[in-house]
């Protein structure tokens, strides 16, 4: 159920944000406590502000009123990313090249799950990372989550 929610709302929002030049981050359906949350995060150069989106806000809350795609009562959030943005796509690990990452996998490499450091390249489907005086290879495949990182 939640997946088809995801990809109705992204058909639903996607021409308007290529339209004013948003870029659309990912689409959560999620369930908390007693509630339904349709969370929308939306990214642009230079940042997303709260008149961004109030303005997204209200163009998708119009189109689902209109469609009606959700059975539930649910509340709808349109947010940033944030500064640790999580990093979807390939599209998007290839566009974080050259900044910090932190990167979990599905199964052990070199003895590790976890990999958090400088993201080298994105080629041939392999991250490489740099931790420290290492370099880590993970193939892209084994890749369970990853995220920008702040770096103190």
């Amino acid at each position: 159920m939640s997946t088809k929610i995801k990809t109705t709302v992204e058909e639903m929002i996607k021409p308007f944000l290529d339209e004013h030049e948003f870029e659309l981050v990912d689409v959560e359906y999620v369930k908390e406590g007693s509630n339904y949350f349709l969370r929308v995060y939306v990214d642009k150069e230079g940042g997303i502000d709260l008149d961004d989106c109030g303005l997204i806000s209200e163009f998708l809350s119009a189109e689902l009123d209109k469609k009606d795609p959700i059975p539930d009562a649910y509340f709808l959030e349109v947010s940033s990313p944030g500064a640790e943005r999580p990093l979807k796509k390939s599209a998007d690990v290839a566009k974080a090249v050259g900044k910090n990452v932190y990167v979990t996998t599905y199964e052990p490499i070199g003895g590790l799950k976890e990999f958090e450091g400088e993201l080298l390249s994105f080629e041939n489907e392999e991250l490489v990372i740099a931790s420290g005086k290492k370099e880590h290879a993970v193939p892209y495949s084994k890749v369970a989550s990853a995220r920008l990182a702040i770096v103190l």
